[in-house]
């Protein structure tokens, strides 16, 4: 069985990956569209408070899920789902750099037997090293041996 504890001091909070990224106004108010959005403010480009769908951002990604020292988990990882909190409007067009770190780490026991979930965050910042928004992806790693 995996020690949680221990995953937790050693990489929570450590950076591992960082990420540039321009989201294209285009793609940015198609997603919107698509999603059933309908204010202005996601879905026309040329609206004067013009940003970034929140769904759109929970797709980018720095390429790296986890640090690359840590250990396999055992089991076949599944997507736990994602979450996006806007701080701030993300504007599209512009240069916006990605900071991931391992948020969270621990586990649940159920009824298919004991889960290690790990979020990654991404902390999504501007030029100017703003905080706009922060992306977690969780991942789901159901423990070999456990039934």
């Amino acid at each position: 069985m995996v020690d949680v504890d221990e995953l937790r001091s050693r990489y929570l909070n450590l950076e591992f990956a960082r990420s540039n990224f321009v989201v294209p106004a285009g793609n940015a108010a198609t997603l919107a569209r698509l999603a059933g959005e309908t204010r202005a403010q996601y879905i026309d480009p040329d609206h004067p408070d013009f940003e970034v769908f929140p769904a759109y951002l929970a797709s980018l990604s720095a390429g790296r899920h986890l640090p690359i020292d840590f250990p396999s988990l055992g089991g076949i990882p599944v997507d736990g789902g994602k979450a996006v909190a806007c701080i701030l409007p993300v504007p599209a067009g512009v240069a916006l750099n990605g900071r991931t770190h391992l948020h969270d780490i621990y586990a649940k026991s159920g009824r298919s037997g004991r889960m290690v979930f790990l979020v990654s965050r991404m902390e999504i910042f501007d030029q100017e090293n703003t905080l706009l928004a922060l992306s977690d992806s969780r991942m789901v790693i159901r423990e070999r041996g456990t039934a």
